[in-house]
C-alpha cells in the first residue's frame, strides 16, 4: 500500500473541470491499489487520485 497524496481538509482541484474542492475523507481500495477520496462539495461521489491535483 502506498501513501495517499491528499489529506483531510486539503483543497485540491478536479483535473477535468478545474473546480476547487476540499477533501472530506479517503480510503485505500485494496483490489485497485489506489486511494479514493470523498469531498465536501460532492459527498455522494468519489474521486481517484489521478482525477485530482494539488492547487498551485
Amino acid at each position: 500500500m502506498g501513501k495517499n497524496l491528499f489529506t483531510i481538509g486539503e483543497e485540491v482541484m478536479i483535473r477535468a473541470s478545474g473546480i476547487t474542492i476540499t477533501i472530506f475523507k479517503y480510503q485505500y481500495v485494496k483490489n485497485m491499489k489506489r486511494y479514493s477520496y470523498v469531498v465536501n462539495e460532492y459527498p455522494n461521489t468519489f474521486f481517484f487520485e489521478e482525477e485530482l491535483m494539488k492547487e498551485s
